[in-house]
């Protein structure tokens, strides 16, 4: 039997108050833990090679889609 496929979430964002963002992440943090979230990737450097982007990739993982 093949396991369930996993989910992904995968966020393009500007962070246009930095001062607050910390207590944004606090209070999502209950629901990330909820459905087992894994921060795969969060900001770093990246290379746009086509289109617009935003300043900031973040990529979750979850154990499944739903």
């Amino acid at each position: 039997m093949s396991a369930a496929p996993k989910g992904y979430w995968i966020g393009h964002v500007d962070v246009t108050n930095p001062d607050d963002y910390p207590q944004y992440m606090k209070a999502a943090e209950p629901a990330y833990r909820r459905f087992g979230a894994r921060f795969l990737v969060r900001g770093g450097q990246a290379l746009n090679v086509e289109g617009e982007s935003r300043a900031r990739c973040v990529v979750v993982e979850f154990d499944s889609f739903d």
